[in-house]
């Protein structure tokens, strides 16, 4: 890692909801927090816990240093496609295995209320 860069991956005992378009997208009570130096706290969350049904991955694809490469995915909601609101890291670096295939979606993209806070949308959009 670059110095001065950390992640920190931690399960979480919070509530975590993702609504788009006025769907639910997804609810947990199990989300795995991703803090890493300069980037809002990030909601991991199993798969259980999503509406994969709403989900199409998609061929976007980035690589980030410090997680490892990450795959891209759309939700379907009233007719509409809403373009790459959620990711996941299938095969992360061994520094980031704590978030192998769970989703995490943009907070500027989705509805995100944690424990019943409206989180707000951040202007950072790297996962």
């Amino acid at each position: 890692m670059a110095s001065g860069h950390t992640i920190t991956i931690t399960p979480a005992a919070l509530h975590v909801e993702v609504s788009l378009g006025g769907q639910r997208l997804a609810e947990s009570s199990r989300p795995v927090l991703l803090e890493e130096t300069g980037l809002p706290t990030r909601y991991y969350l199993p798969r259980e816990d999503v509406r994969t049904d709403l989900l199409q991955r998609t061929d976007t694809a980035t690589h980030c240093p410090f997680k490892g490469d990450a795959s891209y995915w759309s939700a379907q909601v009233g007719g509409t496609t809403y373009k790459d609101v959620a990711w996941s890291y299938e095969a992360p670096i061994p520094q980031a295995v704590g978030i192998a295939g769970l989703l995490c979606f943009y907070p500027e993209r989705v509805e995100l209320t944690v424990s019943g806070e409206h989180q707000p949308s951040s202007q950072a959009a790297t996962g």
